[in-house]
């Protein structure tokens, strides 16, 4: 099905990412993907390297005659800070910083100076992820499948979203705010937090809900650990940089509520076929299969470990205790992190889909989507005769 690789450091000359899987015929919107590419570099926090990148993307191979070919895409993603990185003498790192893969990293590869763990542990390579993501997004379009995220928290301000405001909406107002909050009154509130972070040298997290809509029932599968779909939803967006928690619906707050209270109910919708729920606590699936209610994705993010007041730390090179030297970073990354998860959400799914639909080309899905099954009583006939196991 659909694999894809990234590669590239946060200083070198480019990212680089093949994405392998995409059916043909499919027209990419260009100025689509790089407005996707725009959105992760906005957000209250950010760091100075966000005004340095203009992040767009070249495609170099898989994509002829604006469709794409069935064969991976190539796809290019230049690092405008290189310029300042080309000619310079690079100052070693000897002493880790607690929270990045500094000290695990020369662990585990044996380097022997810590900057090459920094720059391919950056979160500067989920730029290439968002681009691979945004092409994911635009083939689930062609199923009618949406996504989009919004910030529910940073810190100790929590936003109230009301239960009744749609998803839609939700999607619409964050973006016209740089903490991506859909509730326009904890708008300041977070604002002024992450204010008072940065004027504390310091750094802090959150939490952002990534949401799917218009997903189609009977994705994913219960009879395989590795082929339920929610627990490969909590697999990718847990690989996102500083990502430490990830739950499906209010998952966590559901253990604090007696069963009859969180299992969603069946009924008969109007036109008396097709079956229906009126809550959503189990956030899309059962069973680690799609319901055809929105996905919902919580993601905890923890604060970004670079932080302008020195850690405690030791130097490797001298065996001496020793301070972190600050390396530039964002002081609240939580807005930006919702599009990552956006393009992980895009890339799992989109991986579901044809895994359940099958077909090289978007003109073999289509009438395959068409004719899925539905939860429908017409779709879903039953015998209702006794049976027995007939093991031997």
């Amino acid at each position: 099905m659909l694999r894809f690789l990234t590669a590239g450091e946060s200083h070198g000359p480019e990212l680089t990412a093949v994405l392998e899987g995409i059916p043909a015929g499919l027209t990419l919107d260009m100025d689509e993907l790089n407005r996707q590419m725009a959105r992760r570099q906005l957000g209250y926090g950010s760091g100075g390297r966000m005004k340095i990148e203009k992040d767009a993307v070249r495609i170099t191979a898989g994509y002829m005659n604006d469709q794409t070919t069935g064969g991976p895409l190539a796809l290019h993603m230049t690092n405008r800070d290189f310029a300042k990185w080309r000619d310079r003498d690079i100052a070693p790192i000897t002493v880790p910083r607690p929270g990045h893969a500094d000290l695990t990293g020369a662990v585990k590869y044996g380097y022997r100076e810590l900057r090459v763990a920094l720059e391919r542990a950056s979160a500067r390579e989920t730029a290439a992820r968002v681009a691979i993501g945004a092409i994911c997004q635009q083939l689930l379009a062609q199923f009618g499948v949406t996504i989009g995220s919004y910030v529910v928290s940073i810190g100790q301000v929590t936003a109230v979203i009301p239960a009744d405001l749609p998803y839609p909406a939700r999607f619409a107002i964050a973006e016209t705010n740089d903490v991506r909050c859909p509730v326009e009154t904890a708008v300041p509130l977070m604002r002024q937090h992450i204010s008072d972070i940065m004027q504390a040298k310091d750094t802090i997290g959150g939490v952002f809900e990534i949401v799917a809509l218009g997903v189609p029932a009977g994705l994913g599968s219960h009879v395989h650990w590795d082929r339920r779909l929610d627990a490969l939803l909590m697999g990718s967006v847990g690989s996102i940089h500083a990502v430490k928690g990830v739950e499906i619906g209010p998952a966590f707050a559901n253990t604090s509520l007696p069963g009859s209270q969180v299992h969603d109910e069946i009924y008969l919708d109007d036109d008396g076929q097709t079956l229906v729920r009126r809550t959503n606590h189990s956030g899309g699936f059962e069973g680690g299969i799609t319901t055809g209610e929105p996905i919902v994705v919580r993601a905890a993010m923890k604060p970004i470990s670079t932080v302008l007041n020195p850690r405690h730390s030791v130097d490797l090179a001298t065996g001496a205790e020793a301070v972190t030297v600050y390396e530039r970073s964002d002081f609240c990354a939580v807005p930006r992190a919702g599009v990552v998860g956006e393009a992980m959400v895009a890339w799992t799914l989109a991986n579901a889909l044809l895994e359940k639909l099958g077909g090289d080309s978007i003109a073999e899905m289509q009438p395959r989507f068409a004719a899925l099954r539905r939860a429908r009583l017409n779709d879903l006939p039953m015998d209702n005769v006794s049976w027995n196991f007939g093991y031997e």
